[in-house]
């Protein structure tokens, strides 16, 4: 079977506001991505986004990309799977090079959510729920994360404190990141024990405060792949396999399941992306996941295997997950620090782990000589979920 390998990341400007237009941004990171392959042969580009023809009143984002960058004859298609919409597009190009119906693809991951308000942003998030269980009835993704969060807190004895140390975590690795939305050290006082707290970590849906969420951002993020043979060919870079990819399902109404705790769309994802690649959960030395709410860190290292439930709060209570630890979680400062233009999220996950395999994630690599990434792209709240697995050659 023919081997694929991510030969190049970029995100181009800083996240957070982008002045210019959403074709621009996604021009800067996918220029990023090109001059670090060291080749503008490209064969197709997957393109994805979710929110563009709402807020951003722009469909057709591949084809005007392609155009943009003056890629042709490059062929094009946007790819739209909520949130998780940036390791799904990833996945397909990942399909288009192992078939060998292209040599090399890019995928670019934007978002330029910021020119709206923000209950437009969480209306228009919200319609990756169900439409007529969840969607008419108001809830909101901050709404079912906060339930998660309380069910967390009865059954396992989750704390506030609890969430406040991965937002600690988080934004204390978004400060070495350049490119992160976030860049601001933050302490326990500061966010939850002070009275000053009160004011500046308000409750936005009960218990989950500010802090507790990640922000609304513009951002993108771009990677180059192609075959193994091809890579030899062109790149002066640590080779970095594509190596398993996984895509769960669930029902889309929450209510629905049997256990709202267990994602069980992150468990097939994450079993079938290690069997791809032949590994084993031990195998995984770091992960990118998707802490849209800081509990989801929690849920999503629990629901893939990495801990048991229940478990995985006080392993990082022990420092476990930090950069430093035996098993570092959102080096990059995830969604929490980051930030989360929604589309642009999983590809720049990718971005991380290509970046910390290569040894070049500066102030936060971590210096264990990682040879085994996992990211999880969480798409609607649980119900859609891919999982890829990048390897060292």
């Amino acid at each position: 079977m023919r081997e694929v390998c991510i030969i190049s990341a970029g995100i181009g400007s800083r996240w957070g506001k982008y002045n210019g237009s959403l074709i621009e941004m996604m021009s800067e990171a996918s220029l990023e991505a090109i001059d670090d392959a060291g080749t503008d042969k490209i064969d197709a580009v997957f393109v994805a986004n979710m929110t563009a023809g709402r807020i951003n009143n722009q469909t057709a984002l591949s084809s005007a990309l392609i155009d943009y960058l003056n890629l042709f004859p490059a062929v094009g298609a946007t790819i739209e799977n909520g949130p998780a919409s940036g390791a799904t597009a990833a996945r397909i190009g990942y399909m288009a090079v192992l078939s060998g119906l292209h040599d090399i693809v890019m995928i670019t991951g934007g978002e330029k959510m910021r020119v709206a308000p923000n209950p437009v942003i969480t209306d228009s998030i919200a319609t990756i729920l169900h439409p007529e269980a969840e969607y008419i009835h108001g809830i909101t993704l901050p709404s079912l994360g906060a339930l998660l969060t309380r069910l967390y807190f009865e059954k396992y004895g989750i704390t506030s404190e609890d969430l406040a140390r991965i937002a600690i975590k988080n934004h204390s690795n978004g400060l070495k990141n350049n490119k992160a939305h976030i860049q601001k050290k933050i302490s326990m006082e500061e966010i939850l024990l002070s009275q000053e707290a009160k004011n500046k970590n308000p409750v936005i849906a009960d218990p989950l405060h500010l802090y507790d969420m990640c922000p609304i951002t513009d951002g993108a993020a771009s990677i180059i792949m192609c075959s193994m043979d091809k890579a030899k060919e062109i790149s002066q870079k640590p080779l970095i396999k594509f190596a398993g990819t996984g895509q769960g399902m669930d029902t889309m109404a929450v209510h629905e399941r049997d256990d709202p705790i267990f994602f069980k769309a992150v468990k097939d994802a994450t079993d079938q992306a290690l069997s791809m690649a032949g590994l084993k959960r031990e195998d995984i030395d770091f992960a990118e996941v998707h802490d849209a709410f800081e509990i989801l860190e929690i849920a999503q290292l629990e629901s893939a295997g990495f801990y048991e439930f229940g478990k995985a709060h006080l392993a990082i209570r022990n420092g476990e997950t930090e950069i430093t630890g035996r098993f570092p979680v959102n080096t990059s400062g995830g969604l929490k620090a980051r930030g989360h233009p929604v589309g642009a999220t999983g590809v720049a996950q990718l971005c991380e782990i290509v970046w910390q395999l290569r040894g070049e994630a500066g102030e936060r690599q971590i210096s264990n000589n990682p040879k085994h990434g996992y990211a999880i792209n969480f798409g609607g709240f649980g119900n859609n979920v891919v999982a890829t697995i990048l390897s060292r050659v």
